[in-house]
């Protein structure tokens, strides 16, 4: 009998793992000093941000020198983007992007397009995934910028980054990819796939929340996001978050070790769960790709008939928490605009939940959750006015 409450949002967070709050501890209490201070404390400081730097560089397949410290994605996402579309003002001001990347990209692309910028979105496939022939028509000598995330963090979908950065390398354009998803789950080494700038965020490879980084390639000289201090090269200012960095790091290393097993384990428990979804509750739709073109641990589904909110929170009611989207977006009313751009249809986009499963999570949790979610889905069901004559409720 399951007792505990049961995570299955990893896609929005994950919880710190024990062995890095351990690395971090030191440097709240011992280890205080500011990295920018020229004194004993400071050295130490810096010390450790040192080796983070240089052990994450490792990981990536960059140079030390490449790789920046910021808050998380979200800022990292503004900097790439606003930066890159500053860069090179004399060359022109189109810019290309998914139009399924995070709400950090599209409200940036937004505010750009006030500024004078033009934006153009490649269009994507009912899987998620970017039509390239699309992508090769739309980008012109003018472009200065594409951008396309690596894994979306709503339906999985993982996009073929090497095969967009030799388009936009052809017409020197930048190359960014947002890796926030992919980090620690996928490849993601940054002189294989070819890109210019990626981000990537701790909190979601059991790291703590607050930091992230942005690899940006040597050469490549792009405009401050943030002023201040001497921090990060002069090039982002900010007291250094020294214990984030460190947990950043080993989070990363742990992720990395344990990769081919965590997501053999999810994996295992995303495809169970699917197959039980699937073939025990009627009128259901699986949203993005599938098998090795997914990320191990998602899962995202649109239940016709009823609403996505309602099947959150009866879920959260029993102790199962998911998510209705992409957590960033999930004060909004408006329907996904990840399924809207796969060709999902309104109606069953605002009946869509995401599930993400995480290396802590058992095929008992799995199975309570399924079993859960046919009686609850059912129950709604029973109370909606969409449901007609042909949607004939299954026992459960």
């Amino acid at each position: 009998m399951i007792k505990k409450p049961i995570y299955f949002d990893h896609a929005a967070t994950t919880p710190v793992d024990p062995a890095v709050l351990e690395k971090m501890l030191p440097y709240f209490t011992q280890v205080y000093g500011n990295a920018n201070s020229q004194h004993v404390f400071g050295r130490q400081a810096v010390s450790a941000v040192d080796k983070a730097r240089d052990d994450i560089a490792s990981f990536i397949g960059c140079k030390p020198s490449e790789l920046y410290f910021t808050s998380g994605g979200t800022e990292a996402d503004n900097w790439a983007l606003r930066g890159g579309a500053y860069s090179d003002r004399k060359k022109g001001k189109h810019i290309v992007i998914s139009p399924i990347e995070h709400a950090a990209m599209l409200s940036t692309a937004k505010e750009l397009v006030k500024e004078g910028f033009v934006v153009d979105y490649m269009k994507v496939d009912e899987f998620g995934v970017v039509d390239l022939e699309h992508l090769k028509s739309i980008v012109t000598d003018q472009t200065i910028f594409v951008g396309c995330m690596m894994a979306n963090n709503e339906v999985g979908t993982i996009e073929p980054i090497k095969e967009i950065a030799k388009i936009a390398h052809e017409h020197n354009a930048i190359m960014f990819t947002d890796a926030v998803q992919a980090a620690g789950v996928l490849d993601i080494n940054v002189k294989e796939l070819d890109v210019d700038m990626m981000s990537m965020s701790s909190h979601k490879i059991y790291g703590p929340k607050g930091v992230g980084a942005l690899y940006i390639k040597n050469g490549l000289r792009i405009k401050n996001l943030i002023s201040g201090g001497h921090q990060e090269r002069t090039k982002r200012g900010g007291t250094t978050n020294v214990a984030g960095v460190v947990g950043f790091a080993e989070a990363f290393r742990i992720a990395m070790e344990n990769r081919e097993q965590n997501n053999a384990h999810v994996t295992m428990l995303r495809d169970r769960f699917i197959s039980r979804i699937l073939n025990e509750i009627p009128y259901v739709k699986l949203n993005g790709a599938t098998g090795d073109k997914r990320l191990p641990a998602n899962a995202d589904f649109s239940f016709e008939f009823i609403e996505g909110e309602s099947i959150l929170f009866s879920l959260d009611l029993e102790g199962i928490a998911v998510s209705s989207g992409s957590a960033c977006s999930s004060g909004s009313l408006e329907p996904s605009h990840v399924l809207l751009a796969l060709g999902v249809e309104e109606a069953l986009a605002h009946g869509s939940i995401r599930f993400s499963f995480g290396k802590h999570n058992t095929v008992e949790q799995v199975d309570y959750a399924v079993n859960v979610i046919k009686y609850e889905v059912n129950r709604l069901r029973e109370m909606s006015p969409l449901f007609n004559a042909k949607g004939e409720i299954k026992n459960v």
